[in-house]
Formats: C-alpha cells, sequence, structure tokens
C-alpha cells in the first residue's frame, strides 16, 4: 500500500513537472506564408521606396545641420561684432566726455 502511494507521488511530480515544462518552453512559430513572384516584386519596389524617403530625410537633417552650424557660426559673429561696438561706443563716449571737461 505504501509503495503505490510513493508510486503514486512520483508520478503526480513528474506529471506536475512536465506539465510546466511544456507550458515554460517557446511556442513553435507559425510557418511562412509563401510569396509569389508579384508579391516580392511589389514588397520589394515598397523597400525600394522606402529606402529613397529614408535617404531623402537624411540628406536634409545633413543640410539643416549644414545651416545650423552655419548658423552658430553667424551668432558667434555677430556677438564678437556686438561687442567690439559696444566697446567703440563706450571709448568715444569716454572721450567726448574728456573732452568737454
Amino acid at each position: 500500500m505504501q509503495t503505490d502511494f510513493t508510486i503514486r507521488q512520483n508520478l503526480i511530480i513528474v506529471c506536475v513537472g512536465l506539465l510546466l515544462g511544456g507550458c515554460a518552453s517557446d511556442p513553435v512559430p507559425a510557418p511562412a506564408p509563401t510569396l509569389s513572384g508579384e508579391q516580392m516584386l511589389s514588397e520589394s519596389q515598397g523597400l525600394a521606396n522606402l529606402g529613397d524617403r529614408w535617404q531623402k530625410g537624411k540628406q536634409l537633417v545633413d543640410r539643416g545641420n549644414v545651416l545650423v552650424h552655419e548658423g552658430q557660426n553667424k551668432i558667434a559673429e555677430g556677438n564678437r561684432l556686438i561687442e567690439e561696438g559696444e566697446r567703440i561706443k563706450a571709448e568715444s563716449e569716454e572721450s567726448y566726455k574728456n573732452i568737454k571737461r
């Protein structure tokens, strides 16, 4: 009787282990559908269009980066001119005050 109980326990443990192992394994992927030549051609043209569109986008980004860089250089030059102009104005005002004295 006790061996029957032990066999049942072992059988239950094995079944639970197999059940958990089956649930934890990766599912079997569905087979890929067969494509016709026309479908393949259509998809490849779509991919080519996507590639062209991506390349146009990249060119725009590159051009924008160049413009931003040029703009930053112009801003720096403008700030330099403003500083120099402010310095010249301050010197001129100081010279005018000295002449008036």
